[in-house]
């Protein structure tokens, strides 16, 4: 998976539409392997993008979870960490 596309359920406050098309953006590119598509291809990425996140949306709303709702701040500290840890390793 890529690591820039974060988990968006069971947050509180819940995942913004922002987040979402973000989480969308970075997963068409990942399956189409560029950042910025060609004018010929802008269409069908801005679509799929498009695409991608309305799905997402639908899919966050119709999951249901009786686990409490995480912490923003708390998951960011820990990615903010580990990536410390990892990239003082290196």
């Amino acid at each position: 998976m890529c690591r820039n596309i974060r988990q968006l359920h069971n947050f509180e406050p819940p995942a913004t539409q922002d987040e979402v098309h973000d989480a969308a953006l970075q997963y068409v590119r990942k399956i189409s392997g560029t950042n910025k598509p060609s004018q010929a291809n802008a269409e069908a990425f801005d679509r799929a993008v498009h695409e991608v996140a309305h799905a997402t949306r639908h899919l966050l709303d119709a999951l249901v979870t009786n686990a409490p709702p995480k912490d923003r701040e708390a998951e960011a500290a820990k990615r903010k960490a580990k990536a410390a840890q990892r990239f003082a390793a290196a």
